[in-house]
């Protein structure tokens, strides 16, 4: 068994990428996804390519999967009917919620709240109390216990969450509480807060937890579905999913805290860059993952994507550590439009989707979008691949010339201006992961992948500074790579909360070898070997007062070494970075976190051939295209037939099977020695 298979489903097409652990060769497939059942598309995709490769599918060891199961749920509110035990006297916690309305001023008196995951009809509270040193104050009321179960399963609920009051210090009456349903209730689902989150901060333990639990029928029905069918088709290797952190975690454990999984569809393209990046040489990469409908974009710094330690989907934001994406409704179907209010063009956020698509596609579409605009500009040839996919570019030159006669421009002025503002939202998006953190884009490159992001990486590369404008190998199915080259990832945490001054470093340093041993004997159980497991730590530090913490790495060697100070010192620096400015306050520590890791893909990439600079080779034809106010002559290459070390002067335009890379006319394209195309400006003079 060598070979690793990535599958990634998306909305429109299912992304398998089948790497060889041995050689790091790689093939690629992309099939139609079946919304209807994800596991369909998925079985499709992985007969054709193991007919297409001649590698038998028992020879897969790893199936890696991301999933956007569990985000659809949340997104659709078709996640199960939850039923809540809360602490006698805090019914309430999931209305009160907490005192935060997104928008202006007027959205306190507009914004519609939204219906909590679990109902108050369906929350009961029982007697029973921990304090907040975890000792027992008033012991649990079984029979209270059996009552509300009962009433809830009259109530039709389909899984069940507990969340006591200091459950984090001390789970027992939880746990009790979860014996009980098992006898009570059979084998409905039972999320257990001192399981999922033993952290403070009621809310947002409870809110993670109804949450999991909300989306655990879902996703254990599809887990256990592919699973068999995977067995059915002679998939015997292990099945893994992305986590919304960038790591793996075994199907089975998917199944119990799929909280973890809420964002594991735009994980897999950051943990591709990363690889991608690794055998490129760039340590410090923005990522611009360019879709149908919106733009997802990314920082990763020293190889190390930044994490943030709550998901967000939708109005939903439960605590739970994920990649720290941005999204932008901007991609290839956004559409563009002049309100007669202010006649000024606008795109997006509003997107022609895959149905009825871009006018271009010839499926129906009859607005103009960023799609449309890129093929009548030049940018997207309407004969791509030697003519195997057409597309109308007299219809996208009627759709855009609505927003030409609409501001009173030429027809190649309207189609520049919807890809400048297009391009201009994604340098928005990449500004609030970059520039309002406190990094200096300059410092990093700018990966484009998606269907759309090799297109657009070279103009918003200028906008942001960051050179080279990297358009990787297989930019299209990159979510794939990325579920296929990443590793097995687990985390506990605890809650300390106290002053840095009265902390004891030792009884620091014993708490996180607690914790290590528990999330690396998590995934030994897994079946990763114990000499391939790293442990990582992390401190969540704050000015005694505030609320909110900043998250920090450490280790224990640095902890043994330089104490508290070490961590405080860290903190202030970090700090200053993000705020430009320190305190005088007391430092606070707040929560502690172990992470075990398994062993990373140590495989670099397989090289291309090497060119001698000369391009002509890879060919297909000239080209017209319209940049920077005027006309140029162009050349249409194909990806596959470029080599190492081929320099490719622009404006260019290079094809391939699941995306378009634009060169722009100032900007000159190298090929690197395993196939990106990196893309710089050109010297002067």
């Amino acid at each position: 068994m060598r070979y690793r298979l990535g599958v990634d489903v998306g909305g429109t097409f299912t992304d398998l990428l089948l790497f060889d652990n041995e050689s790091g060769e790689f093939w690629r497939h992309k099939t139609p996804s079946t919304p209807h059942d994800s596991s369909e598309g998925i079985l499709n995709g992985v007969n054709a390519l193991t007919k297409e490769t001649g590698v038998d599918a028992s020879e897969i060891e790893f199936f890696l999967h991301g999933t956007t199961v569990a985000t659809n749920a949340v997104l659709e509110g078709k996640g199960a009917k939850v039923g809540l035990i809360v602490t006698e006297g805090y019914r309430d916690v999931m209305q009160i919620a907490r005192s935060f309305v997104p928008g202006g001023l007027a959205a306190w008196i507009v914004w519609p709240k939204p219906q909590p995951l679990a109902h108050l009809e369906d929350t009961i509270d029982v007697p029973g109390r921990m304090d907040a040193e975890g000792n027992e104050v008033r012991p649990l009321d079984e029979d209270a216990v059996r009552a509300a179960l009962k009433k809830l399963k009259g109530q039709g609920i389909e899984a069940l969450t507990v969340s006591l009051m200091n459950a984090y210090l001390n789970g027992a009456h939880e746990k009790r509480i979860g014996e009980i349903a098992a006898e009570e209730l059979g084998d409905l689902p039972v999320s257990l807060s001192h399981e999922v989150l033993p952290e403070m901060q009621e809310y947002e333990r409870t809110l993670s937890t109804v949450a999991n639990a909300a989306v655990r029928p879902v996703v254990g029905n599809y887990v256990s579905n592919l699973r068999t069918k995977l067995a059915d088709a002679g998939v015997t290797g292990k099945l893994s999913l992305l986590r919304s952190d960038g790591g793996l975690m075994s199907s089975q454990k998917a199944e119990l805290h799929p909280v973890n999984i809420l964002m594991s569809g735009p994980a897999g393209g950051v943990t591709g860059a990363v690889w991608v990046a690794k055998n490129a040489g760039l340590k410090n990469i923005l990522t611009l993952d360019v879709g149908g409908t919106s733009t997802d974009v990314a920082l990763i710094e020293n190889l190390e994507p930044r994490r943030v330690r709550t998901t967000e989907v939708g109005h939903l934001s439960v605590r739970a550590s994920s990649l720290d994406v941005k999204t932008v409704g901007a991609g290839g179907g956004s559409i563009a439009h002049v309100p007669e209010l202010t006649g000024a063009l606008r795109v997006g956020p509003e997107s022609a989707g895959a149905v009825p698509g871009p006018v271009a596609y010839n499926k129906g579409g009859e607005q103009p979008t960023v799609t449309d605009a890129n093929v009548v500009l030049g940018y997207l040839p309407e004969d791509l691949l030697g003519g195997s996919f057409q597309l109308d570019r007299e219809g996208a030159k009627k759709a855009v010339q609505t927003i030409a006669d609409a501001l009173g421009v030429g027809l190649m002025e309207a189609a520049r201006g919807i890809i400048d503002i297009v391009n201009e939202n994604m340098f928005g998006a990449l500004r609030m992961i970059s520039v309002q953190q406190g990094y200096d884009p300059r410092d990093f490159a700018l990966m484009g992948f998606g269907g759309a992001g090799p297109l657009h990486v070279n103009a918003v590369a200028k906008l942001m500074g960051s050179w080279p404008a990297v358009s990787p190998v297989s930019p299209g199915v990159l979510c794939a790579l990325g579920d296929a080259t990443t590793r097995m990832r687990t985390e506990t945490a605890r809650s300390f909360s106290r002053l840095a001054k009265d902390t004891d470093v030792q009884e620091l340093i014993d708490l996180l070898d607690e914790m290590a041993a528990q999330t690396r004997a998590e995934l030994e159980s897994d079946g990763i070997p114990a000499d391939t497991i790293t442990s990582q730590f992390e401190v969540d530090v704050r000015y005694a007062g505030q609320a909110f913490e900043v998250p920090l790495t450490i280790n224990q060697d640095t902890l043994r070494e330089k104490g508290i100070d070490g961590i405080l010192a860290r903190f202030d620096e970090e700090h200053l970075r993000l705020f430009t400015f320190n305190m005088d306050t007391p430092h606070e520590i707040v929560n502690l976190r172990a992470v075990a890791l398994g062993e990373s893909l140590e495989l670099d990439a397989a090289e291309l051939e090497q060119g001698d600079g000369d391009p002509s080779a890879a060919k297909i034809r000239d080209h017209t295209l319209w940049m920077n106010g005027k006309e140029h002559d162009a050349v249409i290459y194909d990806r596959a037939r470029l080599r190492q070390g081929d320099i490719i002067p622009g404006p260019a335009i290079i094809t391939e099977m699941d995306s378009t890379t634009l060169v722009e006319a100032d900007c000159v394209a190298s090929i690197d020695a395993v196939g990106n195309i990196l893309i710089n400006p050109k010297a002067e003079g």
